[in-house]
Formats: C-alpha cells, sequence, structure tokens
C-alpha cells in the first residue's frame, strides 16, 4: 500500500469506530455524506481519504458497511492486539492504565514501569509495575514495540534514548519536550496543554465576533 497522508492515517479509527457502530447496528451500506454527518469530516475528505485504497464504494450505491468494517479493520492491524509500556506511573500515567484501551480498539497496556519503590511490584487496574531498571529486559520479555511516556520531563530525553536503543517502533509522547529519534521510530506527541489553550485561543475568539456583530 503507498503511503498516505497524516492527516488521513488520523481519520482512518474514527472512520473504523463509526462503522463497527453502524455494523453493530445492522445498517449495511452508507453513502459518503450519511458518514460525513456523523464523522464531522467534509463528504470530499471522506472520498479523498477512501480513494488511497482503491475502489472502496460504488457509485451510487455507496459503500459497503461490512467490507469497509473489515478493510480498515485489516489496514490498522485491530486483529492483532498491541501491547504497550507505559513509562512512568504518576497522575496520568496512572488515569491511562485505568483507561480500558481494549473497550475501543486492540490495544492494551501490559507493563507499567516507575522510580517509585512504593509502586514498584505493585499491580493497578490488571497491570504490573516494574523498577524502572527492569525497562529493557521488559520490552525484550513481552515482545513490547510502543511505549508510552508520561514520566517529569527532567527524565525524559533518558528514558526516549534508552527505549531507542531497546529498539521501540513507536513513543506516544505526554511531555512538553520534543525530540529527535532515528527514522525508523515514530514519535507522536500529545501537548494537553496546548489544545486547552488552542480551545481557549479559538473560544475567545468566538466571543470576540460576537461582540462585534
Amino acid at each position: 500500500m503507498k503511503d498516505i497522508p497524516r492527516a488521513t492515517a488520523k481519520r482512518l479509527p474514527i472512520y473504523h469506530r463509526y462503522l463497527r457502530y453502524l455494523h453493530n447496528a445492522g445498517k449495511t451500506r452508507i453513502s459518503s455524506t450519511e458518514l460525513s454527518e456523523a464523522v464531522k469530516v467534509d463528504s470530499a475528505t471522506i472520498r479523498r481519504d477512501f480513494s488511497y485504497f482503491g475502489a472502496l464504494g460504488k457509485r451510487g450505491y455507496g459503500y459497503d458497511v461490512e467490507y469497509l468494517l473489515q478493510f480498515f479493520g485489516k489496514t490498522l492491524n485491530q486483529d492483532r492486539l498491541t501491547t504497550t509500556a507505559l513509562i512512568g506511573v504518576g497522575s496520568l500515567g496512572n488515569a491511562l492504565l485505568n483507561y480500558n484501551f481494549r473497550k475501543s480498539n486492540n490495544v492494551r497496556i501490559g507493563a507499567g514501569f516507575d522510580v517509585n519503590k512504593d509502586l514498584v511490584g505493585t499491580v493497578h487496574s490488571g497491570i504490573p509495575i516494574y523498577s524502572i531498571e527492569e525497562l529493557e529486559e521488559q520490552l525484550e520479555i513481552q515482545a513490547i514495540d510502543v511505549a508510552i511516556l508520561t514520566v517529569p520531563q527532567e527524565f525524559a530525553e533518558e528514558i526516549v534514548d534508552r527505549l531507542v536503543a531497546a529498539g521501540i517502533k513507536g513513543i506516544l509522547n505526554f511531555t512538553p519536550l520534543r525530540f529527535e529519534v532515528p527514522s525508523h521510530v515514530r514519535i507522536q506527541n500529545v501537548d494537553l496543554t496546548n489544545e486547552l489553550q488552542t480551545l481557549i485561543y479559538f473560544i475567545n475568539q468566538d466571543e470576540a465576533n460576537l461582540s462585534m456583530e
């Protein structure tokens, strides 16, 4: 399959979740317009996203829900369980441990790591917590390719270096720092503060525009 734009890749799970909902509801087909109204992505964008994967629908018929569900499920590796490691079991890390990833997709946290001796050796939400000193060993034993990074920023760079050296393929970074990693490692940054500030900015802009009317 050819490379697709990052924006398209980020929308695929949204499509897949709604298609699963439709399938469970017994719906057999859907148009790009109907899908657009449901997922709040314009129909032209949906058709362009789908076009990267060939002819997925038929003119005048729309899209077969079951076929699309199976196709995107395979594309997103929904038939394969991915085990991830959580690095840093503080407030945010603990919240992620309590989140049931498998309820909506094929991802689970298999191990947590921390420096806090009171946490090491305990089990949180069914997930064992290991010492950070056991990081490389457990990544290998559990064949973990993806890590979630929620450590304090002063320790983040060292941990990223260790993850890369251990052969990790992907990092979901919740710290405010940005890291340079080799091209074979994917890193995705999640900045909650930035997202909140962006939301507040747009709210303020909307209020300013209303006051000018």
